[in-house]
């Protein structure tokens, strides 16, 4: 047996805000940082013992994965961190407040753009704002102007199966910290989520999900490790 550990990233400065975020890189509030903390107490309490540790390539993921490593001291880990753990791409709703573009566009547009599963939100304008294109960390790479669910799934999902899974296959256990749609990916396919169902799946912040998982990497047990902001788990 072997353990996964998916992590949320802590509450964000757009979270707070009530904007849309998905690759614009943000940092973690004070609120954030400590549920990044408590993940990682929660975590060192549970027995679970880390060998190798992935993060996003943005800031509030990777200072997520920092704080909680801290509490486990773990801190020397193996980190790998790569863009395909990002968040969804929210194209042209970047940096928008969600309260404002529901006024605007209509609640239930929004919901769609939201919620989901192949219809993505606007693409993104060359020129804006927003842009990432000159960003360093893409440098290469075919940036999305939006994503849907489906196609966030699509990038991650590779990634998973070229990546963590033969690392959890060799015998370590994993920590993951990463964002509430990469996460999803990965719950989809270990729990074998329909893609009607997946748009549902709410991933908490700051509450570590940690899975037992066999030597075929089939779930054999599953718990939030803050019983109290636990959301409801799929059914395998």
């Amino acid at each position: 047996m072997v353990q996964l550990a998916l992590v949320r990233h802590g509450q964000s400065e757009w979270n707070l805000e009530d904007r849309f975020t998905g690759w614009w890189d943000v940092n973690l509030t004070p609120q954030g940082e400590a549920e990044a903390r408590h993940s990682g107490q929660l975590l060192k309490a549970s027995g679970a013992d880390f060998t190798r540790a992935y993060a996003s390539v943005q800031k509030r993921a990777i200072r997520t994965l920092w704080l909680a490593l801290e509490e486990l001291d773990r801190v020397w880990l193996p980190v790998t961190k790569d863009y395909r753990l990002n968040e969804r791409h929210y194209g042209g709703l970047t940096g928008l407040n969600k309260k404002e573009t529901a006024a605007k566009h209509g609640a239930e547009q929004v919901h769609i753009w939201r919620r989901s599963f192949d219809i993505p939100p606007p693409e993104l304008q060359p020129g804006s704002e927003f842009d990432l294109s000159n960003d360093p960390r893409y440098r290469g790479i075919d940036i999305p102007k939006t994503e849907s669910l489906k196609t966030t799934l699509a990038r991650v999902l590779p990634y998973w199966s070229a990546e963590i899974a033969p690392k959890l296959k060799a015998g370590d256990n994993v920590i993951v910290a990463a964002h509430g749609n990469s996460l999803r990916a990965i719950v989809k396919h270990l729990f074998g989520v329909s893609d009607a169902e997946i748009p549902n799946v709410e991933i908490p912040t700051g509450n570590p999900l940690l899975i037992d998982l066999d030597t075929a990497l089939k779930v054999s047990a599953a718990q939030y490790l803050d019983a109290a902001r636990a959301k409801p788990l799929p059914k395998t």
